[in-house]
């Protein structure tokens, strides 16, 4: 741009100042109506009781309400939801799973184990014991009064010799 004033002739360089000068001179003026109007604005939503926290609560509504509108947003909370639903179903059949295998453990060999004096007082063992007290009273509610984990083997051993026979499609290869 530099330079570009040698090519212009006086009488053009005259008009462009004049045209520079009128579009300041627009701009000033709108500038004046700009903040004038923001004025009457703050006026009225001062009359009307909405401060700048209500605005803000209004604009967030308002953009979340235009973020679920949005195709990409119902397509999203859809693959969201089926995943949900698949991931639980997956669990609860893992839990099932894993309540199966546990009832068909061979609670007789466990208690024997148990039995021993040494490993019962082993701190692996009271802390085996401790979590399965406690996924007991989560699952089952409270401790009954008296009951240990020992008492809760024999409870369980005793259920298990009452069980129906298993499946003749299980092998020991499944379990």
């Amino acid at each position: 741009m530099i330079g570009t004033t040698e090519s212009l002739s006086e009488e053009e360089q005259e008009e462009l100042r004049k045209e520079l000068a009128k579009v300041e001179e627009e701009i000033q003026t709108l500038s004046q109506v700009l903040a004038a109007k923001e004025k009457h604005l703050a006026e009225i939503k001062r009359k009307l009781g909405i401060n700048s926290l209500q605005e803000l609560k209004q604009n967030i509504a308002k953009g979340w309400q235009d973020v679920t509108a949005t195709s990409a947003y119902k397509k999203t909370s859809e693959t969201l939801s089926q995943a949900g639903q698949k991931a639980s179903a997956a669990f609860s059949s893992v839990g099932s799973v894993i309540t199966k295998k546990l009832e068909d453990v061979n609670i007789r060999s466990i208690q024997h184990s148990i039995s021993m004096p040494a490993m019962r007082n082993s701190p692996t063992f009271k802390s085996f014991e401790e979590k399965v007290e406690n996924l007991k009273s989560k699952v089952g509610g409270t401790k009954p009064a008296g009951g240990d984990f020992g008492e809760v083997l024999n409870s369980t051993a005793n259920a298990s010799a009452t069980t129906t026979e298993p499946l003749p499609e299980q092998t020991q290869e499944s379990l």
